[in-house]
């Protein structure tokens, strides 16, 4: 049995709203933003939370100067599509990119996150 339904991932960064707006654009789910803390959550449960860090400082992808500890993997139908939607959201499309089935992006903080057509 499982002790819980879904993980929850919290993202650091310097303000919780702009991060609310743009992953809940791009997933679609409804946001939720107080001072300090913002989270979107889909119908069914899954969520994405995001806290305030005062000194936050963005990972370095691909170096580990700066390690991106954890990214995000979501997954679309069209990457053409998918990209044009992300860039139109704030995000930055990253110069390096090491594979053909997927792209990696900067959201509005720095943290990378890849769309993946599987």
């Amino acid at each position: 049995m499982a002790i819980a339904r879904f993980p929850t991932i919290v993202l650091d960064c310097p303000d919780p709203a702009v991060l609310a707006a743009f992953y809940g654009a791009m997933l679609e789910w409804p946001a939720e933003v107080s001072d300090d803390w913002a989270e979107v959550r889909a119908d069914y449960g899954q969520s994405l939370c995001f806290q305030k860090v005062e000194s936050y400082a963005p990972p370095v992808w691909p170096s580990q100067d700066r390690p991106q500890q954890m990214h995000l993997d979501v997954v679309v139908d069209d990457l053409d599509g998918a990209e044009a939607a992300v860039i139109g959201l704030g995000a930055v499309k990253h110069d390096h990119q090491p594979g053909s089935a997927f792209r990696v992006f900067l959201d509005p903080a720095g943290h990378p996150f890849c769309l993946c057509t599987s």
